[in-house]
């Protein structure tokens, strides 16, 4: 397990953060104005599928190891929906904010 604080991308390790103490303001900040995202392969509404799977579940990252220089990384993902699951998410970081990122099951 990597230590959030251990997460070698600052901009990463934001999103981690903001996922995990559940603030939607340090969320909304780390991501670019236009960010998209895609889960199992699939293009999805980020701002909906954030509620849904992030906010008012209660989402939690605990990483379990990292890649591309800290951009990506393999994680124990847990919600009140689906309970855990292992999951990958990788992220395209632009002027110090995600402009991307992409997620599913491990």
């Amino acid at each position: 397990m990597v230590q959030t604080r251990n997460l070698t991308d600052p901009v990463v390790r934001s999103f981690v953060e903001a996922v995990n103490t559940h603030n939607r303001e340090a969320f909304a900040d780390v991501l670019a104005p236009n960010a998209t995202m895609a889960d199992d392969g699939t293009e999805r509404d980020l701002e909906e599928w954030t509620d849904r799977e992030i906010f008012t579940t209660r989402g939690h990252i605990d990483v379990v190891e990292e890649s591309d220089e800290g951009r990506a990384f393999v994680a124990d993902y847990r919600n009140d929906t689906w309970g855990s699951m292992r999951t990958s998410w990788r992220f395209t970081v632009e002027g110090n904010k995600i402009s991307r990122f992409e997620t599913g099951q491990a």
